[in-house]
Order: structure tokens, then sequence, then C-alpha cells
């Protein structure tokens, strides 16, 4: 294969639409029924199993998760449904950016 006909592959396939359109995105959950610390563990456990989910980086002190997701996999209500599946409702601290 030829270099040019090569770099087009590549070109076409990053211009392709579920490359274009995926996004990663941050979002805050404000869990307040968290109430001993190793709630934490299992949160992060269940956002995990998330497809999509890249980071979960989940506080007690403040009773929040923070979560990284590919915005083409998975969404907010199913990320706040992970949780409420564990035993733990989460309500939108701060929207996805």
């Amino acid at each position: 294969m030829t270099r040019i006909p090569l770099l087009a592959l590549v070109a076409a396939l990053l211009c392709a639409p579920q490359f274009a359109l995926a996004k990663s995105q941050t979002v805050t959950l404000n869990i307040p029924t968290m109430d001993c610390s190793t709630c934490p563990i299992t949160i992060r456990a269940a956002l995990r199993k998330v497809s999509g989910v890249s980071s979960a980086k989940v506080s007690y002190e403040r009773r929040e998760a923070v979560v990284v997701f590919d915005d083409s996999k998975t969404n907010v209500d199913e990320l706040k449904k992970a949780t409420s599946d564990a035993g733990y409702p989460s309500l939108i601290k701060t929207l996805p950016n």
C-alpha cells in the first residue's frame, strides 16, 4: 500500500461519524446517602462497570463522584442509574462540559 492512500484511509476513518461525535464529558454527581468511608469503593466499582466510563473519582468527604465518560457510549442517566442500582441514588451537581 502506498503512503498517500494509507493517509487518506486514516483521515477518512478519523472523520467518520462515530469518531467525530464521540466526546469526553465530565459530570459531578452528588451522592448524599454515603454514610461511611467504604461507600466510595462500591460507588466507584458501579460507575466503572458502565460502558464508556474512563474515570470515576468518588469522595466520601464531599459526598460526590466526578465521572469522565464517552458521550457516544453512555449518558448521565445511565451513570445515575448505576449509583442507584448500587444503593446510592445520585443527583447532578454539575452538568457535563
